[in-house]
């Protein structure tokens, strides 16, 4: 199967999440290692993600990452959805 490049919204869209991750990690003040073992994911992934070098992770990434985060799934889908839908920005 090929897969078809992310558009740049798509490639925008991943370093917010990034964002949000990386945010939520320095609130938690937890490491990059620490959060990445408890997800079951390399610190190498998640530095990826974080980075938006990895904009597009797979969906039980993400969902192992809210956990090990305590963040809302929903919340992080809202995050993505945000400008690659073309909506504002919620305040």
């Amino acid at each position: 199967m090929v897969r078809n490049p992310l558009t740049e919204s798509e490639i925008e869209a991943g370093r917010r999440i990034g964002q949000v991750l990386r945010d939520a990690r320095n609130r938690a003040d937890r490491t990059l290692a620490a959060v990445a073992a408890k997800a079951g994911i390399s610190a190498e992934t998640l530095r990826k993600i974080e980075t938006g070098r990895l904009p597009s992770p797979a969906f039980g990434t993400v969902v192992r990452l809210c956990t090990a985060l305590e963040l809302d799934v929903r919340a992080m889908a809202d995050a993505w959805e945000r400008r690659a839908a073309g909506a504002t920005p919620a305040v």
